[in-house]
């Protein structure tokens, strides 16, 4: 028999939906127009519930969600309960009674992304995604590939791989941060593409700046050409609201450890269904399963218990509404900003444009004369605050992702450090 669902897991949740309600917001949250979305990014009875749904250290401020993001307690609670039944007899409770569950998960991310369920697999983050996409494609040497250089630096290892192995031509593409339009990013790429050009790879939204790329517009650029577009969502999916509609998109990749908050080591990968029979798994599978979604899923033994506890992390998604959570991240990232660059002294400079659809909840900010580097050991040493660097050849700074979880006090007090940091030094 399996394990009965904790009773009243989601009751935080519960009870930021009685305060959303009180100030006349429906239930469900009414999809990405949701009216009441800005309403409720500063509502701290609202998010305060939420809050707590994480038990997380507090002892320190973690403003690296973007690396990876603890999962909510409940979400936890059904991965480690799923474990210990996998433990008591794995080969009849993991892989016979736990495995099959899979095909949950499955419907409820089918669902989130706007696919068909054949054309989701279930993978463990978005490099594996990602990988699978990029080294499964039919390439031959000379042709070219489009990426840039923005890339996750994971994607551009592989790419290079092939270059050295399979003579295909890789073709880098720069963009200022932040871009003054979204036409600049699609002009670049235009501008790269030649009678050769034959995929297109780039991120959905950068893990640098935060910088929303026009998916849709380089996707129009690129079907009518036969060039193919791989999509990295590593941080997009469940950061804001969109769906492979928006995108049309054939292929997509991304983790659900982050801004998702399902269990480390869970993602998914994305393939249209025209499109499954000519791209390679990452491991070999049988031919009978070339146009089955789950020949990407073919990884060896693993833990069923990781995976299927997305649709608890889904649900928890799904409650606070995506239009919610992504007006809550931007007025998180914007009040520990504005106030910085307010009261720097000319010093703080936002490498993340603040008044755009086309950021979320993550920033990119510079401190002028302090190396990024010594900035975050200053910041993690003296006040506890975990931030991490970023060091790209055209721009530097310090990149900051709260989370839905973070505190007023927590943002408040890592915009007084920087403000410190900006008029008085590290020293």
């Amino acid at each position: 028999m399996l394990p009965g669902f904790v009773p009243d897991a989601i009751r935080r949740l519960r009870d930021a939906t009685a305060v959303a309600a009180s100030r006349g917001a429906p239930w469900p949250p009414s999809g990405v127009k949701d009216p009441h979305a800005l309403a409720l990014a500063d509502d701290e009875d609202f998010w305060e519930p939420i809050q707590r749904a994480f038990d997380v250290d507090r002892t320190h401020t973690n403003l690296n969600n973007g690396g990876v993001s603890p999962t909510p307690s409940h979400v936890l609670e059904a991965m480690i309960r799923d474990l210990r039944f996998s433990n008591e007899l794995p080969v009849r409770n993991m892989w016979q009674l736990l495995e099959p569950a899979i095909e949950v998960s499955r419907r409820e991310l089918a669902r989130e992304f706007g696919c068909d369920m054949e054309e989701m697999a279930i993978t463990r983050n978005a490099s594996e995604s990602m990988e699978t996409l990029i080294l499964g494609m039919d390439l031959r040497r000379g042709d070219e590939v489009i990426v840039s250089n923005q890339n996750y630096p994971r994607m551009l290892t592989t790419w290079r791989q092939r270059e050295r192995r399979d003579g295909i031509v890789l073709k880098s593409v720069s963009f200022p941060v932040p871009p003054p339009n979204q036409q600049v990013i699609v002009d670049a790429v235009a501008a790269a593409i030649t009678p050769r050009t034959r995929v297109i790879e780039l991120p959905h939204i950068t893990n640098l700046s935060g910088q929303i790329l026009p998916i849709r517009a380089i996707t129009d650029l690129a079907r009518p050409r036969d060039i193919a577009v791989l999509v990295d969502g590593a941080h997009a999916f469940a950061h804001f609201p969109f769906t492979r509609d928006d995108l049309d998109c054939d292929y997509y990749g991304t983790s659900l450890h982050k801004w998702l908050y399902a269990p480390i080591g869970t993602g998914f990968l994305y393939v249209r269904k025209s499109k499954q029979r000519a791209l390679w798994p990452l491991m070999a599978a049988d031919p009978e399963l070339d146009e089955d979604i789950r020949k990407y899923e073919q990884i060896g033994t693993h833990p069923a218990a990781n995976h299927n506890a997305i649709p608890m992390a889904m649900s928890f998604h799904r409650g606070i509404g995506a239009a919610r959570k992504v007006a809550r991240l931007r007025y998180l990232r914007d009040r520990w900003a504005r106030r910085a660059v307010s009261d720097g002294d000319g010093r703080v400079t936002m490498l993340t444009a603040l008044d755009s659809p086309d950021t979320g909840g993550i920033g990119l900010v510079s401190v002028k004369d302090v190396a990024p580097n010594e900035l975050v050991g200053w910041m993690f040493s003296r006040h506890s605050i975990v931030t991490t660097p970023i060091n790209h050849p055209e721009f530097s700074g310090v990149r900051v992702t709260p989370n839905v979880y973070t505190t007023l006090d927590e943002v408040d007090r890592f915009s007084e450090a920087l403000i410190h940091a900006a008029r008085k030094g590290i020293k």
